[in-house]
């Protein structure tokens, strides 16, 4: 059965980190682009960073700088390092996965990916 588990968010104060994971399931997240979203109340949601099959990473503007995707295949798991949060960074956030294809250029549109995960709440106050 193909899955993701995320895990590790949670709520802290502005300027503190998480780091989040996402477990894979049924398939090698080594041989697809794997992505990060987020989705605030009353906004869209929006591509975070992806981690493409060569290792090449993308990121947000918004978060460049002060996240970072990472893989640990021996795991099967996708990572998401979290530092110097902003309370605009406050959303429920998703890993997902795309069935066929790399990620390319730029970062992948959410209807892109097929697989996802049920997401992991980050609250962060100031």
């Amino acid at each position: 059965q193909v899955q993701l588990v995320e895990s590790g968010g949670g709520s802290v104060q502005a300027g503190e980190s998480l780091r989040l994971s996402c477990a894979a399931s049924g398939f090698i997240v080594g041989r697809r682009c794997m992505g990060w979203f987020r989705k605030a109340p009353g906004k869209e949601r929006e591509g975070v960073a992806s981690f493409d099959t060569d290792s090449t990473t993308k990121y947000a503007d918004s978060v460049k700088g002060r996240f970072t995707v990472s893989r640990d295949n021996a795991k099967n798991t996708l990572w998401l390092q979290m530092d110097s949060l902003k309370p605009e960074d406050t959303a429920m956030y998703y890993c997902a996965a795309r069935e066929f294809g790399v990620c390319g250029g730029s970062l992948p549109p959410p209807g892109s990916y097929s697989v996802w995960g049920q997401g992991t709440q980050v609250t962060v106050v100031s």
